[in-house]
């Protein structure tokens, strides 16, 4: 095939706003009942409401929540852990108003009755007792930033709901003993975030529902606990970070014994309920999820033997289904589906719901390959993307810009399954490295303390680090390198801007500008999340001060543009306001989009269109070249002066 040869960010892509909010999906929380599966849809062409999905034992898929309903919990603000599904009945939260419903068998969904100011997350039955055990987050009559945490239970005969555990700042993971006699559960305080110390709890329960004395498993050494979880025989399993990585443990005869050590995670931080590492099969062997250097494949654990699954990469935790498993896979050339494999002697997977068309070539499929590179007297990790369209070339000589991808958390990661939005840039001619810098999960534990105090110095260096090695080596124009990211990654973008001449232009998606303002200003989950970041205040508040990008504006020198919700409780719009008002006081050009009905993260598709049209538009005018199809100019205050 004969290429077509125009500059790099004017190429013609098949990855059109059009796809990427009305024919893509995100697909997340696969669960089964009996042969049943069910999982989540987030659907930005439906306003950006998340349904429930079910497919029968019979192949019959369809909607389980009709419009307008939304599945989603704001536990927490980041919520999961919506719904829960067992014996044909199904209990979930709706996002907008909190309320809990039930399905009961075939009939029409109804509501517990719950009081006004409470939210609910990660639930579990309890049928003995026709109960419905739940996280709460009461915030009636108390400030935004310390709302009250209890374990309660939920009655399905109508009958008041009653506080079983309380006290902790935050708890999670309610988990019934298959008998019914015993609960677990997880713990923390401030300041630990949960991935800092949480702490492992059991009970009795008594035969009233009532829960007695507890006891913590935890023991003397500091760790990270996540997921704790029963097998069909009785035996508590969970997952701790004690040895420095995220491995399975299970609690017998009143002893903790490892279950299969690794020097990878088979678990990750607490962002959001209902997550699942590991599952378990009828035989009494675990499937797992094991993730290491920002890679995520399954693996069969038995006997104490990891045994790797060749299925590619995934969400979570297969299931079990007949002989076989059901799962969310990631693979690295097509988007996220949702496969039933028969069986484990193999066969091929069958595909049942797909994320999105397939409406890449081959030929035009970037694939994120892991680079390590020399940062901080150490090495940091990433995910490199070249310009990649099957159509088009670029003239002989020139190199691509590109996009250095900041991501949230920042104690997060990142993968390197196919993503609609990477491909949006590199099919348009940008290159793309997807960065897990110092401070990301999957890299043990003290990789990811690696950002305990220098957020907002570690982070950038790595940023910049993977920048410059990419150029070093030829692949890029380093005279067009941008950073863009969301929240804690806006934060990373607008402090590598302000404290480095690598970039030369940045987006902000709903990113944090003022560290006090964000400390002072935000939701109870992450109220302290800043002391092990930063330091406590007001111990800490020169340092504050110095890691805030607004107090920096005199180091800027480049574009910027900022994408902000007006709904957004975790960063307030005044972060975002404050900033452009203060860059376009100094003359420099600045873009600034704020969007009525979007909280932090945006899920509608009119939104989505809108930020992938200006965000491609500006770096267009920076860089002096004018991408196709756009369907709006951006508006830049103080306009970018041409040569």
């Amino acid at each position: 095939m004969t290429k077509t040869t125009a500059p790099y960010g004017t190429w013609i892509s098949p990855v059109t706003t059009k796809l990427m909010t009305e024919g893509a999906i995100g697909l997340s929380v696969l669960t089964m009942d009996r042969d049943n599966l069910y999982w989540l849809e987030s659907r930005p062409s439906e306003a950006g409401r998340t349904a429930l999905c079910k497919r029968s034992a019979g192949g019959t898929i369809g909607d389980v929540t009709p419009m307008p309903i939304s599945v989603g919990s704001r536990v927490h603000e980041y919520g999961g852990g919506a719904y829960a599904v067992a014996d044909g009945i199904i209990v979930f939260s709706e996002r907008k108003d909190g309320s809990v419903f039930v399905i009961d068998k075939s009939a029409e969904p109804r509501s517990f009755e719950t009081p006004e100011g409470c939210r609910y997350a990660d639930f579990e039955f309890d049928f003995p007792r026709r109960r419905v055990l739940a996280i709460r987050e009461d915030h009636r009559d108390r400030p935004p930033t310390d709302p009250k945490a209890a374990i309660v239970a939920l009655s399905l005969d109508g009958e008041a709901e009653k506080i079983l555990v309380e006290g902790p700042d935050f708890l999670s993971s309610p988990r019934l003993s298959p008998d019914g006699q015993r609960l677990a559960w997880i713990a923390w305080n401030h300041p630990d975030m949960p991935w800092d110390a949480s702490e492992l709890f059991l009970a009795d329960v008594s035969a009233d529902g009532s829960i007695g004395r507890s006891e913590n498993l935890t023991g003397p050494i500091r760790q990270s606990i996540v997921q704790p979880r029963w097998s069909d025989d009785g035996v508590l399993h969970f997952s701790s970070d004690r040895t420095g990585w995220w491995n399975l443990y299970a609690l017998r005869s009143g002893a903790i014994e490892p279950v299969a050590p690794v020097e990878a995670e088979i678990g990750g931080p607490h962002w959001v309920f209902g997550q699942r590492s590991y599952s378990f099969l009828p035989d009494g062997r675990i499937v797992a999820m094991v993730s290491h250097n920002g890679i995520r494949t399954a693996a069969i654990i038995d006997k104490g033997e990891i045994q790797p699954l060749d299925i590619g990469q995934v969400h979570e935790a297969p299931l079990a289904l007949g002989e076989g498993l059901a799962y969310i896979a990631t693979p690295r050339t097509q988007s996220p589906f949702v496969a039933v494999l028969p069986s484990l002697m193999g066969v091929p997977p069958i595909i049942i719901r797909s994320g999105a068309p397939a409406v890449l070539p081959e030929g035009s499929i970037s694939i994120g390959e892991p680079i390590d590179f020399p940062t901080r007297g150490t090495i940091g990790h990433a995910f490199w993307y070249p310009p990649k369209n099957e159509v088009f070339e670029a003239p002989a000589g020139t190199l691509p810009p590109l996009v250095v991808l900041s991501h949230g958390g920042p104690t997060s990661m990142t993968t390197n399954g196919f993503s609609l939005a990477i491909q949006w840039w590199t099919t348009r001619g940008f290159g793309v490295v997807d960065v897990n810098y110092g401070g990301s999960t999957g890299f043990g534990r003290p990789y990811r303390e690696a950002l305990n105090g220098t957020w907002g110095i570690v982070d950038v260096e790595d940023c910049a680090a993977a920048a410059k090695t990419l150029a070093d080596r030829g692949l890029v124009d380093r005279d067009r390198i941008v950073i863009r990211g969301g929240s804690a990654g806006g934060f990373t973008t607008l402090a590598a801007l302000t404290s480095t001449n690598v970039f030369k232009a940045g987006a902000s998606l709903y990113g944090v500008a003022d560290l006090k303002l964000l400390a002072s200003d935000t939701h109870k989950f992450e109220s302290r999340y800043l002391d092990g970041l930063i330091g406590p205040l007001p111990q800490a508040d020169a340092l504050y001060v110095e890691r805030s990008p607004i107090h920096h504006i005199d180091r800027l020198t480049c574009p910027l543009i900022f994408f902000q919700g007006l709904d957004d409780k975790t960063v307030p719009p005044n972060q975002a306001e404050t900033m452009v008002e203060a860059i376009a006081a100094r003359g420099l050009p600045v873009a600034y989009y704020a969007f009525e009905g979007e909280g932090h993260g945006f899920r509608q598709a009119a939104t989505l269109r809108r930020v992938l049209d200006l965000e491609l538009g500006f770096y267009g005018r920076v860089f002096g070249f004018t991408p196709p199809g756009l369907n709006e100019e951006v508006v830049i205050r103080n306009e970018i002066k041409k040569g």
